[in-house]
Order: C-alpha cells, then structure tokens, then sequence
C-alpha cells in the first residue's frame, strides 16, 4: 500500500509530495522533479535520508549541482555546445567550459512541471516549446516516480512534433550513512561494465574508450569507492575523481552500492546503455545543504542512467536522436535493501 499526497503548495506554483509505504519514504517536488530525500532503513530497521539535498530547493536556480534533479533536454555534455541534425546547425548555451551542460542555462531541473497523483506513486508533465535552449521540436515529457515494495522507480516518456534530441537522467546524490557527515570513500561499488567512457580536462565524452581491466575503474567485483580514487591515473587526474560513463553489459541490477556500516544496499537497474558515476569532484562552495550546512567534495555519489554522453557527436548511429512521433521511453530503478 502506497500513500501519496501533496504536503505544501507555495504560492509561485511549487508544490511538496510524500510518497511511502512501508520500506521508502521520498519527499519530492515538481520544480525539476527533484527528489528531495529517500528514507530508507538500516540494519537495525530505523529509517534514514540518504540522498543529498538543498535546504530550500529554490536554490537549484543558482547552485548548479542538479541534486535530486530530472535534467534535459539533454544530460551531460555537448561538445562545443551545437550539434548538427537533419543537416542543420543547431546552438545551445555554453554554460560548462565551452560545452552545453545538462540541458543548458535553464533545463528542465528548473522547471515547474504538471503532476497528476497517482495509486502508487506521481506522474510529472512538462512541455518544452520548440528551439526552449536551443532544441528543436516541443516535447511533451512524462516523468513517473513510482513506489514498488522496496523499490523507487522512475519512468521517462517523451514525443516530439519535430526531430530533436533527449537524453533524460535523475541527478539524485547517494549517501546511505544517511546524514551521518561520513563521505562516500567507505561506501562500496560494483558495476557490469567492461569499459568506460573517457572524458577530456572538461569532463566531456571524446568518443575515446578505456578497457576497465587492471584500471582504477575495473567495479567488476566490489571496490570501496576511495580505495583508487587518487591512483596516478590520468582520466582520475582529468576528472579529479570518477566522472565517467560505464558502458553496462547486462540488463539488469547492473550497479550495487553499498555502505557495510549502515547495511544499506542500492542495486539499480535501468533500460539505458550507461550510467555516469560523478564522485561530487565538485560540490563544494554550494548553496546550504539539509540543516543549513553546505556539501562538501565528496559527501555523495551521483549514479546517472543515461545515453551516452555526447551521443550526437562520437556515436554513429546517436542514440540521443528521437525522430518527429516516435516515442522515447526509459525505466530506471533503485531497489533498496540491507544486509
């Protein structure tokens, strides 16, 4: 049984849900679909937040952190901030050294979305008008969070009227000590993937990949996330951590982390080909965090389910392209549980 409900409606349209059952409580919002914190317990059954968040959300508009965020048109980063389709030149802002970054100067994490509530869980809407940050077509975007025994999952649907390019991710930092002002270097990891994509001094895809065999990014089997973060090594050096796209190889529970102090375990599994793990390189120097203090490098891990990033210029045949009626759809989950 899942209770949904709205919690506060502010005066500019910015509304507060809860949605829980027995094993998750999330608190989201539908400026950017941001989720705001998942309570989920630990081996002694008491519950805990364990993603990052800001003290007033409204600071997504300054920050440039995305945490908790649906980020688009397009996430990650576009080489130069243009790209060509159907044999024209499209610009976007170049808001991320050079690139465009996370949908531009006003994505869609701050956007105040349509919601309808739902038996178990909230569907957000938001239409984005053609050339909206550079982007040809209006799209019509479904976002699902949706509650599922010990599982959140999160449901992506879009259509175009014109072709055009989507690449939607939740931008959610983990840290399942929940709150406990313990960095993510203890927590331990484990992907299905054979290979990452690397990433130039700006943490842009450059259509080169790594073989992750005998590297610092080899998560075959589990590592704890600082044991190789500062290894000589020079896609760590680039990014100043993890910054990269793991190329995932099975369809499911493709990524597991897990904090042994706490006993929680995530294990998501998604429909995408990649998720991008970001080891918050860069958090510090932000808006307040939950409690008034600011994040510091490192207090989170952000796991991105996504295309590839800069599809459009290093792919063949870019995944990123969603053509005039077609339907792009996408499910990634987060399954919670403790050990």
């Amino acid at each position: 049984m899942v209770n949904v409900r709205m919690i506060e409606e502010k005066d500019n349209g910015v509304c507060f849900f809860k949605l829980e059952n027995e094993e998750i409580k999330v608190i989201t919002t539908n400026l950017g679909c941001h989720v705001l914190s998942v309570f989920t317990k630990d081996r002694d059954g008491n519950f805990g937040d364990v993603v990052l968040g800001f003290e007033n959300v409204e600071d997504c508009h300054h920050d440039g952190s995305y945490m908790g965020a649906i980020v688009g048109r397009v996430a990650n980063r576009i080489a130069n901030a243009q790209f060509e389709l159907n044999e024209k030149t499209y610009q976007l802002a170049a808001n991320n050294g050079g690139n465009s970054l996370h949908g531009g100067t006003e994505g869609f994490d701050q956007k105040i979305f349509q919601y309808e509530l739902m038996e178990e869980g909230i569907r957000f809407i938001y239409l984005s008008p053609d050339m909206e940050e550079g982007y040809p077509g209006s799209l019509y975007l479904k976002v699902v969070y949706r509650l599922c025994g010990n599982t959140l999952k999160m449901e992506y649907e879009a259509v175009s009227d014109q072709d055009t390019l989507i690449n939607i991710t939740n931008h959610s930092y983990f840290n399942l000590s929940a709150g406990k002002d313990q960095k993510i270097y203890h927590h331990e990891l484990k992907i299905k993937a054979d290979k990452i994509a690397c990433g130039d001094g700006n943490c842009l895809a450059n259509g080169t990949f790594l073989k992750v065999e005998g590297t610092p990014f080899d998560f075959k089997e589990f590592h704890e996330i600082g044991e190789r973060i500062n290894d000589d090594h020079e896609q760590l050096k680039l990014a100043g951590g993890y910054d990269h796209s793991f190329i995932l190889k099975d369809e499911e529970d493709q990524l597991i982390l897990y904090d042994k102090e706490t006993g929680r375990k995530l294990t998501m599994t998604t429909t995408l080909p990649c998720i991008q793990v970001y080891t918050a390189n860069f958090l510090a120097g932000g808006c307040n965090g939950k409690g008034g203090k600011p994040y510091e490098n490192r207090d989170g891990v952000a796991l991105e389910a996504q295309f590839l990033p800069n599809s459009i210029h290093i792919e063949d045949e870019p995944k990123v392209i969603l053509r005039k009626g077609e339907r792009y759809k996408a499910v990634t989950s987060y399954r919670f549980e403790v050990e």
